[in-house]
């Protein structure tokens, strides 16, 4: 199986674990329904994720890992916060509307399922250290040096943030994400001023 296709899997099991998580609520949605829901066997599911908490893990890494790329690619002479500004809103065009519901309901669930909010947290941690590593790679200096890792904190957190308050807030419609993280990463910008 092609690298591309397991990864459409991962993120159709997260899509159908998201669904029913919704639906049910984690303690009664069984690894079993997830396996069945995404056309899969159970020994399949496994073989995918360690589980079913993280089964999620794909939807929330799909959008960090692409703002990695765009942030990889951006032109050095220009601030990083414009490509993750603009970034989100080709991401949501690009990625089907279903799975920004998915994302909406996941960050939701991540209120009241601790196992949930530990995979969300978990997986805001991971992309923290990858963000340092390109801010280090675009300022010459070391991902561990103290630049790197507070501008990858702040631009991590307002996307966490901005993400939770689209999900939780009376605006949830995929085309108000971009706006969203916009405003965040304008707030991050202007920093302790307060």
């Amino acid at each position: 199986m092609t690298e591309r296709r397991k990864a459409a899997t991962r993120l159709e099991i997260a899509r159908e674990a998201v669904r029913l998580f919704a639906e049910r609520g984690v303690a009664a949605t069984t690894a079993e329904e997830i396996a069945s829901a995404a056309g899969i066997s159970q020994r399949t599911l496994w073989r995918y994720t360690s589980s079913k908490e993280l089964c999620v893990r794909p939807l929330l890494t799909y959008a960090l890992d692409s703002v990695t790329v765009l942030m990889r690619s951006w032109p050095r002479d220009r601030p990083l916060a414009e490509a993750v500004a603009g970034g989100p809103s080709s991401l949501t065009e690009a990625s089907p509307s279903t799975d920004a519901e998915a994302l909406r309901d996941l960050v939701l669930l991540t209120r009241t399922e601790p196992g949930l909010r530990a995979v969300w947290l978990q997986v805001h941690h991971d992309a923290e250290l990858i963000f340092a590593e390109v801010v280090a790679e675009r300022t010459g200096h070391r991902p561990d040096d103290l630049e790197p890792r507070v501008q990858a904190t702040l631009l991590n957190g307002a996307l966490r943030i901005a993400v939770e308050q689209w999900a939780w807030g009376a605006d949830p419609r995929p085309d108000s994400l971009p706006d969203a993280i916009a405003r965040a990463l304008g707030i991050a910008r202007e920093g302790l001023s307060g």
